[in-house]
């Protein structure tokens, strides 16, 4: 399948959900840089209003209200609005059923009712829990290991059902461990939990030290391997997706580089590029991390035309440490 370029397309109008958050902002400035019309609805719960794309037009709301405003005129919905951290799901998982599966309900409910039948999903790996095989890909078991896994999981499903009862255009992304920056828009997270924020917080001197929890995996060097991926490359495969969606279908791809980096490669890449010392901490194990997370992404290369460009960690890094150090001073 040849590749599509969505940045020649006619300009469409989207709504982008959860767009003030991390992925959602970066996808939405690309939107805008392609020349669509962008819509963006967030409720600002982990979101951020600065994180919102100068041209998109806000709605501050939840996509439980959704059947309020959406109508015919938009193209298609590309939909990050989810809780996604696992730990918090553990402790409170009737808050991850509510807003992931029973928000995602009723923002299926007034597509159908708008009759906008395009829609790409944000999913995730954790959908596969401990994985089976190395890479992993779209046809290995899913048996989620958290209720954030779980209620992405279910999502999935309901979107399936969706697509073959009622016509569908769907596209799940299902993504590993996102990372880097794109001009004003990175990861504001509060409180953080990703690598590479918290390893530069230590050299921003925020933090005092970097936590490396296990040093005894069977990995080459005793650290938890993941597969990291540029915001920017995640971005792009979401307009392509939304080229790639055909009515009736729901078509899940991973997302990665098929290449997995160990924490102490992460920590010793941020202390290259940064010029600063990491101090580092080993802890115990965290229940449930597996030693290795990589993604096959064949079917998004072969199906959506995507190839990763910025694969280069310390690339990854330089951006993240950019987007960091011009947060730290009040210019992002």
């Amino acid at each position: 399948m040849g590749k599509t370029e969505p940045q020649k397309s006619a300009p469409k109008k989207y709504l982008v959900t959860g767009g003030a958050g991390y992925v959602g902002s970066v996808v939405a400035q690309h939107l805008l840089e392609a020349g669509h019309e962008v819509t963006v609805l967030d409720n600002l719960s982990t979101g951020f209003r600065e994180g919102v794309p100068a041209g998109a037009a806000f709605v501050e709301g939840d996509i439980r209200d959704a059947a309020k405003w959406l109508d015919a005129s938009y193209d298609a919905v590309l939909h990050f609005a989810a809780f996604s951290q696992v730990g918090e799901s553990v402790a409170k998982p009737e808050k991850y059923w509510a807003n992931n599966v029973g928000g995602t309900m009723e923002l299926l409910a007034a597509m159908r009712a708008a009759d906008v039948r395009t829609l790409v999903f944000s999913s995730t790996a954790a959908t596969y829990g401990e994985p089976v095989n190395t890479p992993i890909t779209e046809t290995d078991p899913t048996a989620p290991t958290s209720p954030y896994g779980a209620s992405k999981l279910a999502v999935d499903h309901m979107i399936t059902g969706e697509a073959h009862a009622h016509g569908l255009a769907a596209v799940s992304l299902r993504y590993f461990n996102v990372a880097g920056a794109y001009g004003d828009c990175g990861e504001r997270h509060d409180p953080e939990s990703h690598l590479i924020p918290l390893v530069l917080q230590v050299a921003q001197g925020r933090r005092e030290a970097i936590s490396i929890y296990g040093d005894d995996y069977p990995t080459p060097d005793g650290t938890c391997v993941r597969d990291y991926i540029h915001v920017a490359d995640l971005a792009e495969a979401h307009l392509l997706a939304v080229g790639a969606a055909r009515p009736g279908e729901h078509l899940i791809c991973n997302l990665g580089n098929g290449n997995g980096f160990s924490v102490r490669e992460v920590v010793e890449t941020v202390r290259q590029v940064t010029g600063h010392p990491i101090p580092e901490v080993v802890a115990p194990r965290r229940g449930g991390d597996p030693a290795v997370l990589v993604a096959s992404a064949r079917t998004a290369r072969e199906r959506l035309g995507w190839n990763p460009s910025r694969t280069d960690l310390a690339g990854i890094v330089a951006d993240a440490w950019k987007f960091a150090q011009a947060r730290q001073e009040g210019q992002a």
